[in-house]
Order: C-alpha cells, then structure tokens, then sequence
C-alpha cells in the first residue's frame, strides 16, 4: 500500500513547562517519540519535526500560529500534532499517537519472536 508520508510535529520549549515539572522535557520526548515510532512502523517513512514554541520557523504560518496559540493560551507541552491535529498535549501516550497514524494506513510491526498477522 502507497501512502503519503504524515509530519508528526512536536511543539515544545528548552524550559520545561511549569505543570510537567517531573516530566522529560519537550526535545526527550521529541527523541523518544520519534525512535518509539520508528521500530513500531519500520520502513513506513514519516517525518518527525521539532518546533519551539518561542522561536517557530518563520517560512511556516500554521505553525507559527499554533505556537503562538500554545504560548497565549498557556497549554501544556509538549504537543504532538499529526497532519495538523493534536493529538497529545503534555505527556503523550504512545497508544493514542499510534491510533492516529494506523488512521493514515500505517501498519504496526509485529513483536519480536511474533508472526504478523
């Protein structure tokens, strides 16, 4: 099956936000995301894109909108985004991710020493 890759944007900040005190901050679960991701869908291309909510690129409106909206309305992050819904705000569960991107046609590996089905 062809599809189009989905962007997966993590919205975030260097300073952790004040309600995930003891949560990894925005660029760990960035990282952590990204490699979860990458062994549950192996060979399905997705690109992954971090965003600092204080410094958003300047060549991309919606994204510079919604950083500004996370900013002005104090949401807690990060906040992952799937081809343009949030899907997570402030510690992502994988599983809800993982729900959101089957909806575009990606298929989960099998576990190891399990065939898939």
């Amino acid at each position: 099956m062809t599809f189009k890759p989905v962007e997966i944007c993590v919205y975030g900040a260097d300073v952790i936000c004040p309600a995930c005190v003891q949560l990894p901050s925005s660029k760990e679960t960035y990282e952590w995301l990204e490699a979860a991701l990458r062994r549950k869908y192996p060979n399905q291309p997705f690109v992954m894109t971090y965003v600092d909510i204080f410094a958003p690129p300047a060549d991309d409106e919606e994204k510079r909108e919604l950083a500004q909206t996370i900013v002005e309305e104090d949401w807690v992050y990060p906040v992952v985004v799937i081809e343009g819904n949030v899907v997570a705000e402030g510690n992502p569960r994988l599983k809800a991710i993982c729900a959101e991107m089957e909806k575009f046609g990606y298929q989960p590996s099998a576990p190891e020493g399990k065939k898939a089905e």
